[in-house]
């Protein structure tokens, strides 16, 4: 609709708009789409591919596209402030973990400061997969709820119910949070490790376990249970006889402090890291995987009724109207498909005008527009045949409403090239300058080129 150098929007964008324009008239009526079926009749093949590039042009002209646009500016904020939260919360555990160094590290306090909530949440992701219902919901409205609140668009209204809808047809919300969820944990897991990394480089600390219930053995089994993955790879883990002595105090060895400092972090790699990371890429080939099969239920009743509208029983039959005889004869039709040629028309004009004036040969006269069916029917052959000049004859003693201005936008836009003939008053009347000047301002706006005159050069060659 207007000249844009944003991207165009990608496949599930598209799809994304035609639910959210579905959405939108499903509350607030149907559109004036007039002008976006023909656009959608002339440039698709499917009904799909008609129904997409209806809801282009709908959304490029009501501003949905620049909303969606902000959504996914705000959507990508808020991702980068939950970032921001991950790391702090993640650095938070480590330190909370470990202390000051002050006194000893609980060993299995410490490990339940860092992987408790973690698993907890793990845990409860991975059963959930076996329920109905959207995974990581909380996270999931918290995160769209800063995306609206951060686009500031009102036309974004409709945005994130519409989006919810569409990957709702295939269970995409689940991979789709589970990214989110998984990415997050994997996020402030590593800040974790990183924190961990630097207080234990920076500072002594000591490791102990403690209990009243349980014996030596039970930590010692549980100990190397839990060390024996990261062993394999290649982490430092305490010996028997270590565990078993750090029951009762620190152990002020090199060696202990090293082989328990090598434990906690292999436990937190192993047992962290590297499942978030593994659910990740498996949430990210679910997604791409469901991404490429997602499409529009064309069972839905809007799409029903917009089919009646896109696709014509008789287009679907494969009938074609007869070539249109405004234009150029039928021996010149594949150079008026190839938007080729001249035409006239003119809008609403007084009875008492002499009309058509002497066209060169090869010109094309679409006659007077007075009534909404000789409009429809003409937008209709242009959309078919689409003309290379267009030349529209306009009475400016007339007022330049805005029905009259859009039908010359419409026009405008289904030809190559299009020019407004400002008409001379006929003899003994004189022209209303204030409403002549109404018109020039108009069109200008419009970005039409007019002319006092009949550009006949132009009309017949291309140029001036």
């Amino acid at each position: 609709m207007t000249a844009d150098h944003s991207p165009a929007p990608n496949r599930l964008q598209r799809l994304w708009l035609c639910e959210t324009l579905s959405l939108r008239e499903e509350h607030a009526g149907p559109l004036e789409d007039g002008e976006a079926n023909r656009h959608a009749r002339a440039t698709g093949n499917d009904l799909r591919q008609r129904i997409e590039a209806r809801a282009l042009w709908l959304a490029a002209r009501d501003g949905q596209v620049q909303a969606q646009r902000h959504w996914l500016q705000g959507a990508r904020l808020a991702l980068w402030l939950l970032l921001i939260l991950a790391l702090a919360s993640g650095a938070g555990l480590a330190v909370a973990a470990l202390g000051d160094g002050s006194r000893a590290v609980n060993v299995f306090w410490a490990l339940g400061s860092l992987l408790g909530l973690h698993l907890a949440l793990l845990i409860g992701w991975a059963l959930s997969l076996m329920l109905p219902g959207d995974q990581g919901a909380a996270l999931g409205r918290l995160w769209l709820w800063l995306s609206e609140r951060l686009a500031r668009d009102a036309r974004a209204a409709q945005l994130a119910p519409a989006l919810v809808i569409l990957l709702q047809r295939r269970r995409l919300n689940r991979w789709l949070l589970g990214m989110l969820v998984h990415g997050l944990w994997l996020v402030a897991l590593s800040a974790a490790l990183l924190m961990l990394l630097a207080l234990l480089s920076t500072r002594r600390y000591g490791f102990v376990w403690e209990t009243t219930l349980l014996g030596s053995d039970t930590f010692v089994a549980l100990t190397q249970a839990l060390g024996a993955l990261p062993g394999l790879l290649g982490f430092a883990l305490p010996d028997a006889q270590t565990i078993r002595a750090s029951g009762d105090s620190a152990l002020t060895s090199e060696a202990a402090r090293h082989a328990w400092a090598g434990w906690l972090i292999g436990v937190l790699l192993v047992y962290g890291l590297l499942p978030r990371l593994l659910l990740g890429l498996f949430c990210l080939w679910r997604w791409q995987h469901g991404q490429a099969l997602l499409q529009l239920d064309l069972s839905l009743p809007s799409y029903r009724l917009l089919a009646e509208r896109l696709q014509p029983p008789s287009e679907r039959l494969g009938v074609l109207d007869p070539a249109p005889d405004l234009v150029t004869p039928a021996a010149n039709a594949t150079a008026t498909l190839s938007s080729s040629g001249a035409l006239l028309v003119a809008i609403e004009l007084d009875p008492q005008r002499a009309w058509p004036p002497a066209l060169p040969k090869g010109i094309g006269d679409a006659g007077i527009l007075d009534s909404r069916e000789q409009r429809q029917h003409l937008l209709e052959q242009l959309g078919r045949f689409p003309p290379a000049r267009l030349l529209i004859a306009c009475d400016p003693r007339r007022s330049a409403d805005r029905g009259t201005l859009a039908l010359l936008g419409e026009l405008a836009r289904s030809a190559g090239e299009a020019r407004i003939w400002l008409l001379q008053p006929p003899p003994g009347e004189a022209q209303d300058s204030q409403r002549l000047g109404d018109w020039h301002q108009a069109l200008d706006k419009l970005g039409l080129r007019w002319s006092d005159c009949a550009p006949q050069t132009w009309l017949e060659s291309g140029h001036d």
